[in-house]
């Protein structure tokens, strides 16, 4: 990526950031918002190459000398990432990140830290960071990058210029997966669950994340047709071939894709499709069998246990609890 190629994609974004560097203003701070594919991490790492770069012309870095291609590999010295250890990023890893910023720059006057996953900072390790922030030992560039700028507390996001990263054009996205060769009904899904080609790819070819896509249909269509039973099939079917959190929150971003599918199709909405095909009769029959008020309770519930998989809670309960709240 170049700011070139940035701007047609996240305009204000490289408005902002290009800005800065020409007016040699760069934040102590930025807190860099988008959904997953929106490019936080190729910004992120853009933006290092261009402070960095001996060789930029203008604000836009070579992208291929040393020190270019050290920042792309994380490897350079005055560069530290952080990512998230299991679920969360830890106090313990942003001591290390203090102590390592207590010793001078080796190659510039500058250091840069950028945190993968903020929203998943620990309550402590984000009191640390704050204190971090106010108080940094040299001269320091913090790029922060989330999914969930609610999930950052008050006093951190008050301290970053937020850098807010707009969805991608749908008809782009998915004649760009069309292109990577998936079918026109997988690009359609695949565009609502990720902006990232790549990862669009690899769930396309993924054997389990295709059962998982079955095993989605089928809940629906037990809820549907056959509701006493739904807790047998969550038991039979959802728990015991989903098996982690990662896979857990695809299936429930499916089952929220399904039902928002009904609920277009009960408002004449057949053009915005992505879960079902208008043929399908389990989406017939959805139309039939729910209100609009209760799609709308559902697709509330899903959501909520979205947000309670990302604090930590059992994925069993979760979906145990879903399924009898319905």
């Amino acid at each position: 990526m170049n700011w070139a190629t940035l701007e047609k994609v996240q305009p204000i974004a490289s408005k902002i950031l290009t800005n800065s560097v020409k007016k040699n203003r760069i934040a102590h701070a930025y807190l860099i918002q988008g959904l997953r594919g929106t490019g936080k991490l190729e910004i992120a790492t853009l933006l290092t190459q261009t402070i960095f770069c001996p060789n930029k012309q203008g604000v836009e870095p070579c992208g291929v000398c040393q020190v270019c291609k050290r920042v792309e590999s994380k490897n350079h010295p005055d560069v530290h990432w952080i990512e998230k250890d299991g679920q969360s990023i830890k106090n313990e890893q942003i001591d290390y990140l203090r102590k390592e910023f207590s010793y001078s720059s080796l190659e510039s006057t500058r250091k840069i830290y950028i945190i993968d996953d903020a929203q998943t900072l620990t309550n402590q390790a984000a009191n640390r960071l704050l204190k971090f922030l106010e108080e940094p030992l040299i001269e320091t560039t913090a790029i922060l990058l989330t999914d969930n700028v609610q999930a950052i507390i008050p006093t951190i996001r008050s301290r970053c210029q937020l850098i807010d990263l707009k969805p991608l054009d749908t008809e782009v996205l998915q004649e760009k997966m069309m292109e990577a060769n998936l079918s026109k009904q997988q690009s359609r899904l695949m565009s609502a669950i990720t902006y990232n080609i790549d990862e669009a790819i690899e769930l396309s070819e993924n054997e389990t994340y295709q059962e998982i896509i079955n095993i989605s249909v089928g809940m629906i269509e037990t809820i549907i047709n056959d509701y006493d039973k739904r807790y047998i099939y969550l038991h039979q079917n959802w728990l015991s071939k989903i098996t982690d959190r990662t896979e857990t929150d695809y299936g429930l971003e499916l089952l929220l894709l399904g039902f928002k599918d009904i609920l277009y199709m009960q408002l004449g909405k057949k053009e915005s499709l992505v879960f079902f095909n208008h043929t399908d009769q389990i989406l017939r029959s959805g139309v039939e069998h729910f209100s609009k008020a209760k799609l709308l309770k559902i697709m509330s519930e899903l959501l909520q246990t979205k947000q309670k998989l990302k604090q930590n809670v059992n994925p069993t309960l979760l979906m145990e609890q879903f399924v009898l709240q319905l």
